[in-house]
């Protein structure tokens, strides 16, 4: 079902990455998405995006890619404060807390893009620190400006001493930041060494959420390494969500 929503605020990362705060409020899980969709002439043209903010919050905030050859993403990114758009009644999705097995005393959150989006929202939830000693999140970019909520992130590591936050560029080199893909990185080891953190299945867990070769070469390397897909009926240490 839909309802339509109001933008109470739009912010611009840099020229195609942006955020639209809305005024629904929905009851949701932490890592879950919705669907947002505009009036279409014949069909209902409908893209999923997961929630940034935390939930028990008033409003919905998602963060967003215009795809210049794209049906709907253009249309997004010209709304301005005050413009509606249709968005669904409840979100869904099992990238969340309460699909991850008890097994592990460290999470790591890979991400590309905006598939942060979802991990941004666990992040400032109480569950994610209450139950996990470390909790690491690899944000893969091509360059500082695709950097969203970096604020936010700031904020978290200020707060959370078991925070640990790596950007991973592929196009800049940046002197906070691993210098290539986040699959090179696991590969050598360098983003362990990095962080100063061990990955291994006895201690992690793994979520996953952004571009699907990222999710594909990752999980390829990982199950190298003795880590399997998590699944209901055969628990394991990672979890994914294919974000297009």
């Amino acid at each position: 079902m839909w309802q339509s929503t109001n933008v109470i605020e739009r912010i611009d990362w840099n020229e195609r990455l942006f955020s639209l705060r809305l005024s629904a409020s929905l009851q949701f899980e932490a890592g879950q998405f919705v669907k947002l969709s505009l009036p279409a002439e014949e069909r209902r043209l409908a893209r999923a995006y997961s929630l940034i903010n935390p939930p028990g919050t008033n409003y919905s905030e998602v963060l967003a890619m215009e795809v210049p050859d794209g049906q709907l993403s253009p249309r997004l990114h010209q709304l301005q404060a005050g413009d509606w758009v249709d968005i669904t009644t409840s979100a869904t999705g099992f990238l969340t807390l309460s699909e991850i097995p008890a097994q592990g005393e460290h999470l790591w959150m890979l991400a590309t893009g905006t598939g942060v989006g979802p991990f941004l929202s666990i992040l400032q939830a109480p569950q994610v620190w209450q139950r996990f000693s470390k909790v690491i999140l690899i944000y893969g970019i091509r360059q500082a400006s695709d950097l969203a909520y970096r604020e936010l992130i700031g904020q978290l590591q200020v707060q959370h001493k078991q925070f640990h936050f790596l950007s991973a560029m592929t196009q800049e080199l940046h002197p906070d930041s691993f210098a290539g893909r986040i699959t090179t990185g696991i590969s050598s080891g360098e983003l362990e060494q990095m962080l100063g953190i061990a990955l291994s299945p006895d201690q992690s867990q793994i979520m996953m959420c952004g571009n699907p070769e990222m999710i594909k070469e990752c999980n390829l390397l990982l199950s190298e390494r003795g880590f399997s897909k998590n699944l209901r009926r055969k628990p394991g240490q990672i979890t994914t969500e294919k974000y297009w």
